[in-house]
This record gives C-alpha cells, structure tokens and sequence, in this order.
C-alpha cells in the first residue's frame, strides 16, 4: 500500500504523520546492511502525488542497502524534545524508480534535486505514532495494511 492508501483509510492519523515529517528536513532512515546489521542514516522524505518519496544521492550506502534489502524503518525528526504531537514512524519496502521513467520525471519537476540521485517510493507495511494524553497516558497507534489503526493505551 502507498501513502495515498493510508490517507484513505486513516486521515487523521496520515495528516498527523505528515504534519510531523513537514516540520523538520532531515529525518533517520533505518537500512539492512549486507551482513544484515542495521544502518541509520539521514535522510530528506516527500509527499508528494499520493507517495512517500525517499530521495538519495547516488551509490550511497542506504541505496546499496534498499537494493539489496528494500526493507526499511524512517524515523521523523523529534526535535528539540518539545511536545510535536508524538513520536511517528513509518516501516515498508522502498522501490527504485528508474531514470525516464514518468513518476521521476513528475519528481524533478517539483523538488528540483540536486542530480544525478536515485529515488524511491514506499510501500508501506506498518505506521506507527506514540504520544503521551493528559500527562498520564503512553499512547501507541499503530496501523497495518487493511485493519484499521488499533491504539493501545498504558499507564
């Protein structure tokens, strides 16, 4: 599923998500290494026609990885530890668009990257958001491809 499926089913949960990747640029990108150790980098992300994009410069490590292994973890930026509305994550399948193709065409024609880079968009398998309610509360929201968010509350 892309991002547009998940803001079909869950608006509010998509719009919470977005608003707290737009608040900052740079985010972590998690990666499988070869010997399957995991690799954090940072990373710049898009919405953009309904996809999350993951933009990166070319042959770099987390490319390499994504090729290899295109399971992946991204992280939004926390910030400065104020209250951001929680904590998000977003965990799927990242999946190279190739030069000429239209999707990457539309691409530049918008972010206007620094080029050459390679590009990827995302299918997701898992969006989480974790918050604290009413100082009280640890609040988890988790969503799945075709079950509604389930959200788990603990004192």
């Amino acid at each position: 599923m892309n991002w547009a499926a998940l803001c079909t089913a869950e608006p509010v949960l998509a719009g919470t998500v977005e608003q707290r990747f737009g608040a900052f640029t740079h985010h972590v990108l998690a990666t499988l290494r070869k010997d399957g150790s995991p690799r954090t980098s940072g990373i710049e992300v898009r919405f953009l026609d309904g996809e999350l994009w993951l933009g990166m410069m070319p042959d770099s490590l987390k490319v390499l990885d994504l090729r290899r292994d295109p399971r992946f973890a991204l992280q939004a930026n926390p910030g400065a530890g104020t209250d951001m509305g929680g904590d998000v994550r977003i965990s799927g399948r990242a999946v190279e668009v190739g030069d000429g193709l239209p999707a990457k065409a539309a691409y530049v024609k918008e972010v206007e990257p620094p080029e050459p880079f390679h590009l990827f968009r995302t299918e997701l398998t898992e969006v989480t958001r974790t918050y604290v309610e009413d100082e009280t509360y640890l609040v988890v929201q988790v969503w799945r491809p075709g079950a509604p968010v389930r959200t788990l509350k603990r004192t």
